[in-house]
């Protein structure tokens, strides 16, 4: 299967990236040559990530019948300081809030996407070193990678 990106160079350093019929602009600020009209490109890698990822444990909670919860992806990644400046480790914070949640299916609906499903932490974690970190209403569970 081929995957197709048609990106256009706008103006300066702004460039639009069609993305499955989906427009995503990216730029760089004005002390580099572009005016802060898009994303940087290296963040949108992030953005993927935790999109991937965050695809994955949803359907994934959606079969196990997993009750009503809130869920978010908090990510921040270290740089190399030597060119090609590369994110070096990315650490993910997979939030759940909610009433009564069964923390070994959430364990279960990470580790299936961060060790086996997403295609993204599969492509990165070649580069980078990704820390996993679960909490449940605020709490940090237990997240053994055996």
């Amino acid at each position: 299967m081929s995957t197709k990106v048609n990106v256009n160079w706008v103006k300066d350093m702004l460039f639009d990236a069609e993305v499955s019929g989906h427009h995503v602009k990216m730029d760089v600020d004005v002390q580099f040559g572009g005016n802060d009209e898009g994303a940087r490109p290296k963040p949108l890698l992030l953005a993927a990530l935790s999109g991937c990822s965050g695809m994955d444990v949803v359907s994934i909670l959606k079969k196990m019948k997993v009750p009503a919860y809130t869920f978010k992806i908090g990510l921040d990644a270290d740089s190399t300081s030597e060119h090609p400046i590369i994110y070096h480790t990315i650490r993910m914070d997979f939030h759940f809030a909610g009433e009564d949640l069964p923390e070994d299916k959430f364990v279960k609906a990470v580790r299936l996407s961060t060790e086996k499903y997403c295609g993204v932490n599969a492509m990165l974690s070649k580069a980078a070193n990704i820390i996993v970190r679960i909490f449940i209403n605020g709490k940090e569970v237990t997240y053994n990678e055996d």
